[in-house]
């Protein structure tokens, strides 16, 4: 249900929007850290979850300047989880109830935590677990083209071996990120440029969402199988099925592991959610990339939904964008 304020109309319902690995940046959220009660308690608490570990994470994050090396995956990916996480818990608190959920990448798990499929302390034990998982991978990358997937398959391997350069997100009609070992995805990345095709590395050292995440995935599958898994409380929609979210689907381990190797459908997904009705879509992470993404959905640019991020592009302005972002969620009809 949309909120609705005493004597006043009803407002639009907030879907928020939550990024995954590629939106990361240095000193991103940290204006907001002892400046906003609920986002600095909550990152606390997940710090905390994370033992000493966290206690690191944290002071390299809020270091000055920052001692983070950002596209280390072990590093970035805790962070976006948390800062997202620590995000919609604040929004909440504003008194704004959350209509639909939908993350990128890490951001889904972000997503379903807020769902409540699961707490933050076992959110804190499958970021680590996620971590270790995805470490021993070979290293690999992202790239990022202005083209289609269809448009994009005579650059792509074969097959699905470990060091295929595949589809890693389908982030638009014409917004692809490739996925592969690091050899291959050169070798296609000056394949795309000599051919014209607009490209850029997404900020990732390891192959997400191909066949080389297989066998990490399987040894995350392990660690939610250990936790208790639960019906989301409010709608999420999956960027692995690119639908919303069953009952069934929130209970399965293998539903929320295996997504580290199936491509995002970040595209369909959002599309699917922009037919079931119209929302303000509140990007809910560093950076504003699904914003942008999102601006180009033709309900948004006919005008029936309304994108606002909470936090802007790089690390300055973060608090002042947060407050202008929550008022403007206070005040859309």
């Amino acid at each position: 249900m949309a909120r609705v304020r005493p004597g006043g109309p009803e407002r639009r319902p907030v879907a928020l929007l939550l990024p995954g690995q590629g939106a990361q940046h240095r000193g991103m959220a940290v204006e907001l850290y002892g400046r906003e009660a609920v986002f600095t308690a909550v990152l606390d608490e997940f710090f905390t979850y994370l033992g000493d570990e966290g206690a690191a994470l944290r002071d390299q994050w809020l270091a000055d300047p920052p001692d983070l090396v950002i596209d280390d995956a072990s590093r970035a990916q805790p962070l976006l989880f948390a800062i997202g996480y620590a995000l919609g818990r604040s929004v909440e608190c504003q008194g704004i109830r959350l209509t639909a959920l939908l993350g990128h990448s890490v951001g889904e798990l972000a997503a379903a935590a807020l769902a409540g499929v699961f707490g933050l302390r076992d959110a804190a034990r499958l970021m680590r677990e996620r971590a270790a998982a995805t470490a021993d991978v070979p290293a690999g990358g992202m790239l990022a083209a202005a083209a289609s997937v269809e448009e994009l398959r005579p650059y792509l391997d074969p097959g699905e071996r470990p060091d295929s350069v595949v589809v890693g997100a389908r982030n638009g009609p014409r917004q692809t990120v490739l996925a592969g070992s690091e050899p291959r995805l050169t070798s296609v990345e000056e394949r795309l440029r000599r051919h014209g095709v607009p490209c850029r590395r997404v900020a990732a050292r390891q192959p997400f969402h191909s066949p080389a995440m297989a066998h990490a995935a399987e040894r995350f599958e392990r660690a939610f199988a250990t936790i208790e898994l639960r019906p989301p409380k409010v709608p999420v929609w999956s960027t692995r099925t690119g639908a919303r979210v069953s009952r069934q689907e929130a209970t399965d381990p293998a539903f929320w592991a295996r997504q580290l190797a199936t491509p995002v459908q970040f595209w369909p997904a959002l599309d699917a959610m922009l037919k079931s009705r119209d929302f303000l879509l509140v990007e809910t992470g560093p950076g504003q990339g699904l914003s942008m993404l999102a601006r180009r959905h033709h309900r948004v640019r006919q005008g029936h939904c309304e994108v606002v991020p909470l936090l802007p592009p790089r690390a300055a302005g973060a608090l002042h964008t947060y407050r202008a972002a929550v008022r403007r969620m206070e005040n859309t009809p």
